[in-house]
């Protein structure tokens, strides 16, 4: 059947949120994302029923969802094992669009490098000119940023210039982190923290008593108190950071590099069989991914 660019949109934004939500999605929704007017959609909404390409779900919490024919007809596989390849606008993933596919059109050329993405979701979602972030994808964890230069509606795609791209480390953090773990019991001084620190060139130590972290002490903590008239023989559990992030050993590293930019720490604590085994720093990270 020939569906009108509209219809098409509403379709494919619709199965975009079906996909993500698992629940019916209202007109409003769809209609807030391809920036049309609310009644037009409802509109085609009727039109498309009357096609067998959506159900309508009656009541407060209802609203539609796509069926097979639906899927059949843009043909897109209606899988539940299909991973999540996100595009983001300033490190925020857009809602209701991810990819399918990604063809590079100019590869080989010396100064250019061209991509062609083909999105789930409505390419009325982004401007020319802007800048988007692809990815990561879910084998090759490939990352790709670049600045939108043409939108294909017909085909629902993105023409995109790219500016940057990187496949991010798939080992364990363990690989990566720095061990055996250097580290003070509570009662070390400042004194000695910084005897630490200087020797072996760091910038934090995690505070360990009967194999059990209690805390770390950084360059930060040692200035602060310093600042406040602390003497250098204050134990360091005086002024140690509670606040500190344990990680398994067995978790990816770009998984890791994730929660190093969400919460703005220098550091991570990770652990083997529930016991502090190393360390992992943003350094660590910039030696082996120098790009970040």
């Amino acid at each position: 059947m020939d569906l009108s660019l509209i219809q098409k949109d509403i379709l494919i934004t619709l199965i975009s949120l079906y996909h993500q939500h698992s629940h019916p999605i209202k007109g409003d929704d769809i209609a807030g994302i391809i920036k049309r007017n609310p009644g037009t959609v409802r509109n085609q909404m009727q039109a498309l029923k009357a096609l067998g390409l959506v159900d309508g779900i009656p009541g407060p919490k209802g609203g539609y969802h796509p069926t097979a024919q639906a899927y059949k007809e843009l043909n897109i596989k209606p899988t539940d094992d299909a991973a999540e390849v996100t595009i983001s606008r300033n490190g925020i993933p857009i809602p209701g669009v991810r990819v399918t596919e990604v063809d590079f059109t100019t590869l080989c050329h010396p100064d250019l490098c061209h991509s062609l993405i083909k999105i789930v979701g409505s390419v009325r979602n982004f401007t020319i000119g802007e800048e988007i972030t692809i990815g990561p994808t879910p084998v090759n964890k490939l990352m790709i940023r670049g600045e939108v230069f043409g939108r294909d509606e017909i085909q629902g795609a993105l023409l995109i210039s790219i500016s940057e791209m990187t496949s991010l480390p798939k080992k364990s953090i363990r690989h990566y982190m720095s061990s055996p773990l250097i580290s003070l019991p509570p009662d070390a001084t400042i004194r000695e923290a910084v005897s630490i620190c200087s020797k072996n060139r760091i910038h934090g130590v995690p505070v360990i008593f009967n194999e059990e972290l209690l805390g770390i002490v950084t360059l930060t903590d040692i200035a602060r108190a310093i600042d406040a008239g602390q003497s250098l023989d204050t134990p360091v559990k005086n002024i140690m950071t509670h606040d500190v992030i344990l990680v398994p050993e067995h978790t990816r590293l770009y998984e890791v590099i994730r929660r190093f930019k969400e919460r703005e720490i220098g550091r991570v604590i990770v652990v083997a069989e529930g016991k502090p085994a190393g360390i992992l720093t943003q350094s660590d990270i910039i030696r082996v991914f120098p790009t970040l």
